[in-house]
């Protein structure tokens, strides 16, 4: 309540939240006592301009309401004030997918949004707190600035690279890559324009679609050392300096029929929820592809037999045959059936691990070699357990013993992580992230880029219209639709270097905690045997 010129206003939760007035002046004691009939008549001319309005507001209310529905625009929901003027509505753009005027011209189009006025957009949140990586990812060309000359040698593993100009991107491409990994990676930059059209400065990237990363850190330190090739791909290592950028499986993998990673994630929250965590199977559940790496087929050393029980489930994926028969036994959304479930990298990170993590099943995470964009983000002992690479099978069978024996505590971990997964790496958080790299890169450069004869536009409908069967569906399925009507996360400042070594040291020190653990309940097994 406040009261202002003689007016006293009174906020109540009243229709769709409006002001209701009354003057004080009626009520003041000074002033002269009025008539019965003067107040009854008063009122009653009060009570009928009062529901008059109500009313005309409930009209508005609801006319706005179903105009919102065919138009898709969207309002500004705060209160009105008795002082303020509403802001004018923020009208939701949908951007035209044509394939009729495309597939006639082959001439990307001309009309889509290069630029977007953020003061009518609301404000983005903080971002996660694994964005804090990318300043330490560009670190090495904070103080050089990047040169073309840097990008240039970046071309000697790329499989492509994307210019953006104006917001336009036009693409030069070396070498096919596997799959259609390079046509969902470029398919999820378009995506990203659309979302912030005419935001990031102009820029060029080298992109490898390899799993390995290539860039090794001892070549470009030291006195004589020359500058890094800035190099992105989909995961790094401690040794290496290539760029980590979200992988092609977030818009989709239609090779194995994944989903896009906004459909998906709604389909694992309600998989979640067929078996209660209690009810699972209390043992460590993996499948996958073990030829791809000799630390997988070891892992297929700790499966159940009439001589041994490592309680660990695991089964060999075959690809071919799911394929024949329509993955029927690969969806993923239906494997949140087991207590336990083991990550394992391939012949380097695997795109496995978001639909491992997401399953409110305990993470028992093989010791890794690599990380992609947000797993730097994971705790140990909060978001996972840790499993030993050299001995996975006694380290299994200890975690899953300590679990079943700590219900509580294990279940709190399963929990913790799929709960990362859903609030931190949904799609908004993706494209930020993909925002936040490329605009900090792009700040960096030292040139004007610029668009070879080699080059040509790329733009939605050159990628869609062309497009069949499950690769068209998925990209249909993970389009955006039109300028997101809020700016990006706000990036966390980087780590400071006593703050990112204790945050390094907390990890280890769990780690370690858990080996030691272990390394007791064996010698003690030993003992007793």
């Amino acid at each position: 309540m406040r009261e202002n010129n003689n007016v006293m206003i009174v906020q109540e939760n009243f229709g769709s939240g409006h002001l209701r007035h009354f003057r004080e002046g009626i009520w003041h004691p000074f002033i002269k006592p009025l008539t019965r009939s003067t107040v009854v008549a008063g009122f009653t001319v009060v009570l009928i301009v009062g529901a008059l309005f109500y009313t005309r507001m409930l009209d508005i209310h609801v006319i706005s309401r179903a105009s919102s529905t065919v138009t898709s625009t969207i309002y500004d929901k705060r209160p009105f004030l008795g002082s303020e003027i509403p802001k004018k509505p923020w009208k939701q753009i949908e951007i035209p997918l044509d394939c009729g005027a495309y597939n006639l011209t082959k001439k990307c189009p001309t009309n889509y949004p290069t630029s977007l006025d953020n003061q009518d957009h609301s404000p983005g949140s903080t971002c996660p707190e694994y964005f804090r990586w990318i300043h330490e990812d560009l670190r090495p060309w904070a103080h050089t600035g990047i040169t073309k000359e840097m990008v240039d040698r970046a071309k000697e593993t790329a499989n492509f690279k994307l210019v953006i100009l104006k917001g336009k991107a036009y693409l030069e491409t070396y070498e096919k890559a596997f799959q259609t990994r390079d046509v969902f990676t470029l398919w999820g930059i378009l995506q990203l324009l659309r979302r912030y059209p005419g935001m990031l400065p102009d820029l060029e990237i080298m992109f490898d679609c390899v799993d390995w990363p290539v860039v090794p850190l001892e070549r470009y330190t030291g006195p004589n050392a020359t500058d890094p090739p800035p190099l992105f791909r989909y995961c790094g290592d401690d040794n290496t300096l290539d760029l980590v950028f979200p992988d092609w499986s977030f818009w989709g993998w239609p090779e194995v029929n994944i989903k896009p990673w906004e459909i998906l994630l709604g389909e694992l929250k309600e998989g979640n929820k067929r078996t209660s965590w209690l009810k699972r199977e209390p043992y460590a559940y993996w499948k996958g592809n073990p030829e791809v790496a000799e630390t997988r087929k070891d892992l297929m050393k700790c499966n159940v037999t009439d001589q041994q029980e490592w309680n660990a489930r695991l089964f060999a994926q075959d690809w071919g045959r799911e394929s024949q028969e329509g993955y029927k036994k690969s969806d993923l959304a239906s494997q949140c059936t087991y207590r336990y479930k083991v990550y394992i990298e391939g012949s380097a990170w695997s795109v496995s691990e978001k639909y491992i993590l997401a399953c409110d099943s305990v993470t028992l995470l093989v010791k890794p070699n690599y990380y992609d964009f947000f797993t730097r983000g994971l705790i140990p002992l909060h978001h996972y357990w840790p499993i030993k690479v050299d001995d996975k099978c006694k380290s299994i069978k200890f975690a899953v013993g300590w679990g079943n024996s700590h219900l509580k505590k294990a279940q709190n971990i399963g929990k913790a992580a799929s709960n990362f997964i859903q609030e931190e790496l949904k799609m908004d958080y993706v494209y930020d992230y993909m925002f936040h790299l490329l605009y900090s890169y792009g700040k960096l450069f030292t040139y004007t880029p610029s668009i070879s004869p080699e080059a040509t536009e790329l733009c939605v409908e050159s990628m869609v219209c062309k497009a069949e069967g499950r690769e068209k569906k998925f990209m249909m399925d993970s389009l955006v639709k039109g300028p997101a009507n809020t700016n990006p996360c706000t990036m966390p400042p980087p780590y400071d270097p006593p703050s990112l070594h204790a945050n390094l040291r907390r990890k280890n020190s769990s780690i370690e905690h858990v080996q030691s653990s272990e390394k007791s309940y064996w010698e003690k097994q030993d003992m007793k045997s």
